[in-house]
């Protein structure tokens, strides 16, 4: 019998553990980047300092995915978490108690981004292990609903903390929450390599490349790899083209910059909560090519919205797309992976839609210089329908073949 999040939470205590660490450590997240970036802003007093933090944080744990994933794979994953947790939580101790200056903290802030990237793929591959296969769906749902909540309330928590502790006291609240997260981490039972092979012989970076092979190797999927990527490689830009959109096209201000920058959250927390309480009865393959149009047709619509409500609407609607990728995602890997292998797949995969993000702030803001936001929005949108297209026509063979 299939059961959604929320009665998965109340009789897995396994899984209750790991959701709760997974929401303060997503929390601890949001948390620091608006301390930081706070700090970064009063103290360097340069866009590009901003931008050399963000870059940092996002860009070297990308680089490195393939070796996050290997390391989730080689040792236990309780264990990879834990150290995880706690050398992120030392890190932010250290950049709290001293607040060095810009070329420091970005090493220091690459480091802890890197340690947040091993701790993903570690905690994707845990579920898969933690919970059985018919109730995954709902356990991905209830952990998108809790983890972007945390993100989107670390925010409101950090701005309640700084007129009271400060950057200092902000940083080590946060330091404080990935303590708490690896305490917490200490109630699951351990998640060896689930091969005797694992964590003997060879070499981290071969493990790695047996990694990347396994993505590129299985049809089914590359194809699911090529098709995120894309689909992400269009639509990225989406986050600087409303802001345009808002103040350039519809000739409205900060504000209505900002309502539309909520929609796609709000889209994405209504999404995780109903799948939370319904994937378990859809078919992940619809699912996420669902998610993938429903992301990628409202980009291209919202180049055609008349107002901003029409543009908020739109990009809430939007969000459902974002969360049914990722839940579908999430559920899907497990069941095309050999657990020895999923830690590396993860973080693959992640890491490459990392880097694809990267590309779409590029090329995506010089396509908003030399043309106009509904353009880009159109350009976008039609882009990842394409994309969707050719993962709708080729992903259900290649499922089958598997099968």
């Amino acid at each position: 019998m299939r059961t959604d999040g929320g009665t998965l939470l109340r009789r897995d205590a396994a899984f209750r553990s790991l959701f709760a660490a997974r929401t303060i450590s997503f929390l601890g997240d949001s948390l620091s980047l608006v301390a930081l970036m706070l700090y970064v802003a009063d103290t360097a007093g340069q866009a590009i300092a901003i931008a050399l933090l963000l870059l940092v944080g996002d860009l070297a744990p990308a680089l490195l995915s393939p070796l996050a994933g290997a390391v989730s794979d080689r040792w236990d994953r309780r264990r990879v978490m834990i150290v995880c947790e706690l050398v992120q939580a030392g890190l932010l101790a250290a950049i709290a108690l001293s607040l060095p200056p810009l070329p420091l903290l970005l090493v220091l802030v690459g480091v802890r981004a890197v340690a947040g990237h091993v701790f993903l793929p570690a905690s994707r591959a845990a579920v898969a292990t933690i919970v059985p296969q018919r109730d995954q769906a709902a356990a991905n749902s209830a952990l998108g609903l809790a983890t972007n909540g945390g993100e989107a309330l670390g925010p409101l928590v950090a701005a309640a903390l700084f007129p009271l502790v400060g950057v200092r006291g902000v940083l080590l609240v946060d330091a404080a929450t990935f303590l708490l997260s690896a305490l917490l981490l200490v109630r699951l039972p351990t998640l060896p390599p689930s091969s005797p092979e694992e964590g003997r012989g060879g070499s981290l970076l071969a493990d790695a490349r047996e990694g990347l092979g396994q993505l590129w190797r299985v049809p089914a999927l590359r194809i699911i790899a090529l098709g995120f990527c894309a689909v992400v490689a269009f639509n990225g830009i989406d986050d600087v083209a409303l802001v345009v959109l808002a103040k350039d096209t519809f000739d409205a201000g900060d504000s209505a910059a900002g309502i539309l920058l909520a929609g796609v959250g709000i889209g994405l927390f209504a999404g995780y909560a109903l799948l939370a309480r319904w994937s378990a009865r859809a078919s992940m393959l619809w699912l996420l090519v669902a998610g993938f149009a429903v992301s990628s047709v409202g980009n291209l619509l919202t180049g055609l919205a008349w107002a901003v409500a029409a543009a908020f609407t739109l990009q809430t609607i939007r969000g459902l797309g974002i969360a049914a990728m990722d839940v579908a995602t999430n559920t899907l890997l497990p069941r095309l992976v050999p657990d020895a292998m999923l830690g590396r797949v993860f973080g693959n995969l992640y890491g490459a839609i990392g880097l694809a993000a990267g590309l779409s702030y590029v090329a995506g803001g010089l396509l908003l210089d030399a043309t106009s936001a509904p353009t880009t929005f159109i350009i976008a949108g039609a882009g990842g329908t394409l994309a969707t297209i050719a993962v709708a026509v080729t992903l259900p063979r290649a499922l089958r073949r598997q099968s």
